[in-house]
């Protein structure tokens, strides 16, 4: 697969699987397929869902201002703060050149870096770890808890977190969704969710004291084992932070297209 047509499957993804997301935590959340640009925003505090995205493939600089300004117009106009997620591989080479400055301009400022990954990769073994149980997400205590990992895992306010999924029947039907226990106690979670033939990976995170012990690589392959069983099928993507990028290329995943999140600046 060529690096765009990587970033273009990355992008479909990110906009199949966040508008299930965006439309389960509000019916009349604001889902659009504009030129060029996609929304999913669910207005609410969890910021992760609250999203836009550059979708023109091959913008130059000048389209690229064009739909950072318009981007940043959608962001500005929403109650709760969210990320303009964009995908490098889609702009021409003058747009990334052009790209710190059409981001100042629009009035964004840089967040993180990501990367979208990808693999032929299922199914997998049925993972095994010494020190863990896994539990599916099934019951409003799970959903609390799973919650409760992420914000923990990405420095959010506990309520911010809930605000995401607790409560949610999507999570607990539709999404193959898993705790990691040690000793009873949730310590790390990852879930997956069928998107266009695909299994997608989402919100995976690792209580901050337990990191590094395999724990999030442990339940990720959980998430994908259960659901591959499920589904059939043999192809899942993801994207990656910082801090889970190693992580995933140890499981079959292939880096493919970079990412930046941005916010709005001030």
């Amino acid at each position: 697969m060529t690096e765009l047509a990587a970033a273009e499957e990355s992008v479909a993804q990110l906009s199949t699987v966040w508008r299930a997301m965006v439309l389960d935590r509000d019916q009349d959340a604001d889902v659009r397929d504009l030129p060029g640009v996609a929304v999913r925003w669910a207005d609410c505090r969890f910021a992760f869902w609250n999203a836009v995205t550059l979708t023109d493939v091959g913008a130059d600089a000048a389209l690229l201002g064009q739909r950072l300004g318009q981007a940043a117009d959608i962001m500005r106009s929403k109650k709760q703060p969210g990320f303009l997620w964009l995908f490098e591989d889609l702009l021409a080479d003058d747009a990334r050149a052009a790209l710190d400055e059409a981001a100042r301009r629009a009035g964004l400022a840089y967040a993180f870096p990501g990367t979208g990954m990808a693999g032929d990769l299922l199914p997998v073994p049925e993972p095994h770890h010494r020190d863990l149980t896994f539990e599916r997400v099934t019951t409003d205590e799970h959903l609390r808890a799973y919650a409760d990992l992420n914000s923990r895992a990405y420095g959010f306010p506990l309520e911010q977190g809930r605000d995401g999924i607790a409560g949610s029947t999507l999570w607990k039907k539709e999404v193959y969704a898993y705790l990691a226990l040690r000793d009873g106690v949730p310590v790390a979670c990852a879930a997956t969710i069928e998107a266009e033939g695909r299994l997608f990976v989402v919100l995976v995170a690792t209580d901050p004291d337990a990191q590094r012990r395999g724990y999030g690589e442990a339940v990720t392959r959980k998430a994908l084992y259960e659901g591959a069983r499920a589904t059939g099928l043999t192809r899942a993507t993801l994207h990656a932070t910082v801090a889970g990028a190693p992580v995933y290329p140890r499981i079959g995943f292939e880096p493919n297209s970079p990412m930046r999140f941005y916010g709005l600046a001030g």
